[in-house]
């Protein structure tokens, strides 16, 4: 296992030229740039992994056989903040195994100038590996555990598998809504979801009203190894669109919270037209602090001839109200479509407070 081991370092601290590469509008790091650093991480330690740590170049995918790309991307969190600008430490190792795929957990670190390291982002990707002539499935090599600390990885590895598979079946598109979902969908009609105007003011925003769109074209300069447009350059589209409707929300800036999931169902082809659309799905409750919004990207790729578009991904990210300020603006659906929808987004809302207190709580104890 620790043979998949692979690190970077970007030295924003101690180099003004690359820090001008990164920075954002707040004199602070842009952070779908560093996403897009850690998929391309995560698919070099892939590779390394069947490679083996010997291997600098990849060649070309029909010598070698096979390819591996991402499947998804289960969570990215957010442990601290970027601020102060510090140099960085982008890491990562495969922790798990399957038949034909791959866990890779990374890590994102501030290495501070008294020596100190502090984890500011934890992650995990989920790889597959194809046969490069039939596009079918290929095995992978398995780990090999030594310490007590890898088998921990490893264990941990197995449960992330586990736990989304367990979601899948779970999820709306499969089952009904529980009855205590059922209960809090009915209850926010009652209070919200009615035409009468004189229910709400300026609180209540319908779903559909949340759209926002952009278009572009896909250039070469940014595809992989595949020839096709690189799954980290998306991440890092999605997240700026995600962004900018969240700040529009919440007429407030927001911090990046987690990415809580990304499915990659489709490559996008270099030529083609990309088409993303952001839309909010859940916000936290008024009055709670900092007020949350949970926001869906979804990518697709349209057919200038028929205009038919294929879905490609589907982001869904957690952004919170910089100020730490509440809100009293609530999203509110009105198909049946946008209501299953509201239930995905308060559920990636509140797995996101249950992580996050969990780490809280630990953090507390290692102090005491």
């Amino acid at each position: 296992m620790y043979d998949t081991y692979s690190q970077i370092v970007l030295p924003f601290a101690s180099s003004p030229e690359l820090f001008e590469q990164y920075t954002n509008a707040s004199g602070g790091l842009r952070t779908g740039m560093l996403m897009e650093h850690l998929d391309s991480l995560a698919g070099s330690i892939a590779y390394k992994h069947m490679l083996g740590p010997g291997v600098e170049t990849l060649g070309r995918v029909q010598e070698r056989g096979f390819y591996i790309v991402t499947a998804s991307v289960e969570r990215l969190d957010m442990l601290a903040s970027l601020y102060p600008v510090r140099d960085i430490r982008l890491s990562g190792q495969v922790i798990y195994t399957g038949t034909s795929s791959m866990e890779v957990a990374v890590k994102m670190e501030a290495l501070n100038p008294n020596g100190g390291e502090e984890t500011l982002m934890l992650g995990r990707f989920s790889m597959v590996c194809r046969d490069a002539r039939t596009r079918k499935a290929h095995p992978v090599n398995p780990l090999i555990i030594s310490t007590p600390e890898e088998k921990a990885l490893y264990e941990m590895g197995e449960s992330s598998k586990n736990r989304r598979k367990h979601a899948a079946l779970q999820a709306l598109s499969r089952v009904p809504p529980s009855s205590a979902e059922a209960a809090d969908l009915h209850a926010t009609y009652l209070k919200c979801g009615q035409e009468d105007e004189s229910l709400v003011r300026n609180d209540r925003v319908w779903m559909g009203d949340t759209l926002l769109e952009k278009t572009m074209l896909m250039f070469p300069q940014e595809r992989n190894v595949h020839q096709k447009v690189f799954g980290g350059y998306l991440m890092r589209l999605a997240y700026e669109l995600g962004f900018a409707n969240a700040c529009f929300f919440m007429r407030s800036h927001v911090t990046f919270h987690s990415l809580d999931g990304i499915s990659f169902t489709q490559p996008v082809p270099i030529g083609s037209i990309l088409r993303l659309q952001s839309q909010i799905l859940h916000t936290s409750p008024p009055g709670e602090l900092p007020a949350t919004v949970h926001v869906r990207v979804i990518a697709s790729v349209v057919d200038v001839q028929t205009g038919h578009e294929e879905t490609t991904n589907d982001f869904r990210f957690t952004w919170a109200r910089d100020d730490g300020k509440s809100t009293s603006r609530i999203i509110v659906p009105k198909t049946y479509q946008e209501a299953m929808l509201w239930l995905e987004g308060k559920r990636a809302l509140e797995m996101g407070a249950q992580i996050r207190g969990r780490r809280i709580r630990a953090s507390e104890g290692e102090q005491r």
